[in-house]
């Protein structure tokens, strides 16, 4: 009993030792399945279980840098568009943790009576505003099928949504499982032209941090990441849980059918049967160096330093392992104190 009271006091005091370390994750846009596997994490207690207490703070729609806020310290971690690279180019010292959407969810969507079948078609036609930051790949997917997008029409108005349905807008830029659900509850027949099925291959959804971090607080970094996949890997698997998690504590705003389709449409991009959840590839990132006109030789000088890679800080082990033989000492001297005492009475 003695033993097993020790025991248990050990394990609270070393409770006490790794307390909750307190850390923010700034996300993209607004609370939606986009960011399930996070809210898992949290609610499933994975973050807790590594001592982490983490705050998960929606976008703010009003500033368009994504960036911002852990560029400023005001997040240690964040998700972003694979602009991160030309960001870490132009020295914010970013560093990719892991892309959650393997693919580009942004597509150009066309009314189901368009003649657009192709990226070629979009000669002469009328397209919305894109942002150049966060889906650069649907005009690199029309220069490389030989449009000059210089020449298009580009709609600069407010509400594009509607300026499609009223036919002022032949291709609107849309985010996949967003505008379409809309429109097809509006019962408005539409067609998706996507990056991807035209070889434009580029990471989105990115978690993130910066160099800073990773050097001041290398294990929590990689506690983070950890727990962050393992939540994501219990969202994939548990499906019908994240969405219900998602709408009751994150976005009420959206119905359970709604989260569903999102759902739907993004687990394939998530995890495709091919790649395992959250992997990088130096190739990949070469291709999304190159459609955002970025040099090889200016990858090559950050490419170390951008792509994480958790190194096991040894001294900060060895000073774990002292204080663990120190408390082990502490406890045992009583107990053989007591036992040698005990043999002085029996004698």
């Amino acid at each position: 009993m003695l033993l097993k009271g020790l025991i248990l006091g050990l394990c609270c005091f070393c409770g006490q030792i790794a307390a909750q370390e307190s850390v923010t994750l700034q996300l993209k846009w607004t609370h939606q399945f986009q960011f399930a596997g996070y809210y898992m994490a949290k609610e499933k207690g994975f973050y807790k279980d590594v001592g982490l207490d983490v705050t998960i703070k929606p976008a703010d729609l009003t500033i368009p840098d994504a960036f911002s806020a852990v560029a400023n310290g005001k997040a240690e971690f964040g998700v972003g568009h694979s602009g991160i690279l030309k960001e870490r180019i132009n020295g914010q010292p970013f560093v990719a943790m892991a892309p959650i959407l393997q693919y580009s969810p942004y597509c150009w969507m066309v009314r189901d009576t368009s003649d657009i079948f192709h990226p070629r078609d979009f000669v002469n036609k009328r397209i919305s505003k894109v942002s150049h930051n966060d889906s650069n790949e649907l005009m690199a997917m029309l220069t490389r099928s030989g449009v000059n997008t210089r020449l298009l029409s580009v709609y600069n108005g407010d509400n594009p949504s509607q300026a499609w349905i009223e036919n002022r807008l032949d291709a609107m830029q849309v985010y996949l499982s967003t505008e379409p659900y809309n429109m097809t509850q509006r019962g408005i027949s539409h067609r998706l032209i996507c990056p991807q099925r035209y070889g434009i291959d580029v990471y989105a959804d990115i978690l993130y941090t910066t160099r800073k971090m990773l050097n001041t607080s290398p294990e929590t970094v990689e506690r983070f990441y950890q727990a962050s996949l393992k939540g994501w890997r219990y969202a994939m698997m548990n499906m019908d849980e994240a969405i219900a998690v998602t709408q009751i504590l994150y976005a009420p705003n959206k119905s359970f059918h709604e989260l569903a389709y999102e759902a739907e449409m993004l687990k394939e991009y998530i995890m495709p049967a091919t790649t395992s959840l959250g992997h990088m590839s130096i190739p990949k990132w070469r291709l999304i160096a190159d459609l955002y006109g970025i040099h090889q030789t200016e990858f090559d000088k950050v490419k170390a330093s951008f792509i994480y890679k958790y190194q096991r800080p040894e001294q900060m082990e060895l000073s774990w392992m002292l204080i663990a033989a120190m408390i082990v000492s502490v406890i045992s001297i009583p107990l053989y104190l007591r036992l040698m005492f005990s043999k002085k009475i029996t004698v």
